[in-house]
């Protein structure tokens, strides 16, 4: 596909920013159908961050074209082939991962409505309804707002100017991929979805990613890229849960079990591969010296926030405490990666555990440096959940550049899970 004259002959209805309702991570609808089956009467807020203020949303992208994107997505429903695929196809070893009950619903699913405000340069753009409803909003909600902003950035380039821009892209895609062919023992997933350049884009880095990699190349995050390429879906949950369930809670005591409460709902429905433990979201450290025996023995751990090494080294310490060999342990590091790094990370870590990579948004939007004014550069916009019941979520994190949440409920969380000084990090995406 030459992706510069599809840009420069861009037309909507051809290009939608999301096309279906599987345009999203796998791990959302993992965590859906777990939250289907636990807690389908939750009301959860979820709302836009946009962590880079330099970035001025409200001035670069048209409000009108902004909702008319938005309502597309409301639009959309399962096709029968997508629901084929979902119900039909093995995941992760597994037969029929989605329950015909969790099926039946989501196949009759809208998206909830969206709610919608310019304030200043920035957008207020939040979703409020039941939670296995409103939470499959987050991933398409963030692909809308970063590709709309990249579109606003190219609708004044020229034909040329376009077809330069791709090529040295791609140039610097396969460069790195070129690197990545000399790490021995690499395995490595996209996880490019939410803050990808356009869909068009990520689906040619996969494309290159297969070709440049082979076995290597695990498979991807985002359900349609995966149907449509013949690719493992990959995922397994995220921060969302835990904080959540955390919120819900209705004293310390419970409180402090919510980060287990959900690891033990994940149990009863997954194995393998599967039950990864994600300790970040009140700090590891902590978690992990609490964590209940059963944890021990789960598959691994996703390394998400933080120093990637220190948190690595954490759990191969926890693991030998508990008895455990590290060495027959899944590691996955997700956090801001690019090339050095994934070397970095693969030389020190090697023969000590299973590593995994989920290369994301340098990956899927690396445009540094090919614009003027690097207009086009990566930034970090999230979509997260900010209340449950009416109640505030924290996240705490293992930096605190991530944590979010009013200060006087940070405060409780590092109180209840014992959380000292924590070393700042720059989020670069």
């Amino acid at each position: 596909m030459d992706i510069a004259t599809r840009v420069w002959n861009h037309k909507w209805k051809i290009d939608p920013i999301v096309r279906s309702l599987i345009d999203t991570d796998f791990y959302k609808l993992l965590m859906c159908q777990s939250v289907f089956r636990n807690r389908p009467e939750t009301t959860v807020t979820f709302s836009l961050i946009n962590r880079s203020t330099d970035v001025p949303l409200a001035k670069l992208i048209d409000e009108g074209e902004l909702r008319e994107q938005l309502d597309h997505i409301r639009s959309l429903s399962l096709s029968r082939g997508e629901s084929t695929w979902l119900r039909g196809n093995t995941f992760y070893g597994k037969r029929q991962m989605f329950r015909p009950d969790f099926m039946e619903w989501f196949e009759n699913l809208r998206l909830p409505p969206y709610y919608l405000e310019r304030v200043g340069d920035q957008y207020e753009l939040t979703f409020e309804g039941k939670w296995p409803e409103v939470m499959l909003w987050e991933i398409p909600a963030l692909a809308v707002l970063m590709e709309l902003r990249g579109r606003a950035v190219l609708h004044d380039m020229g034909r040329f100017e376009l077809q330069v821009l791709y090529a040295q892209a791609m140039t610097k895609l396969w460069e790195k991929i070129q690197r990545l062919r000399g790490i021995e023992g690499l395995r490595i997933a996209d996880f490019g979805t939410r803050r990808r350049h356009s869909f068009l884009w990520q689906d040619w880095c996969v494309q290159a990613m297969i070709e440049g990699l082979g076995p290597a190349f695990t498979g991807t995050s985002n359900c349609l890229i995966a149907k449509n390429r013949d690719l493992e879906a990959i995922g397994t949950n995220a921060h969302e849960m835990p904080m959540v369930y955390a919120a819900l809670a209705e004293d310390d005591d419970e409180l402090a079990r919510a980060p287990y409460d959900v690891l033990a709902d994940w149990h009863e429905e997954h194995d393998g591969n599967l039950r990864i433990i994600l300790p970040d979201t009140y700090g590891t450290e902590g978690f992990l010296e609490r964590a209940p025996d059963w944890l021990v023995g789960w598959t691994g751990i996703r390394i998400d926030s933080g120093d990637p090494a220190k948190g690595a080294e954490a759990a191969i310490r926890w693991w030998r405490k508990r008895g455990e060999d590290p060495r027959e342990k899944l590691v996955i590091f997700s956090d801001g990666l690019d090339v050095p790094k994934i070397e970095a990370l693969q030389k020190q870590f090697a023969g000590r555990v299973r590593t995994s990579f989920g290369w994301g948004t340098l990956l899927t939007n690396d445009f540094k440096g090919l614009t003027a004014g690097d207009r086009l550069a990566p930034f970090s916009l999230v979509c997260k959940a900010v209340a449950a019941d009416g109640r505030p979520t924290v996240k705490l994190s293992d930096n605190p550049e991530k944590a979010m949440g009013p200060d006087s409920e940070i405060a409780r969380y590092k109180r209840v899970f014992d959380v000292g000084q924590q070393e700042r990090l720059a989020v670069e995406v």
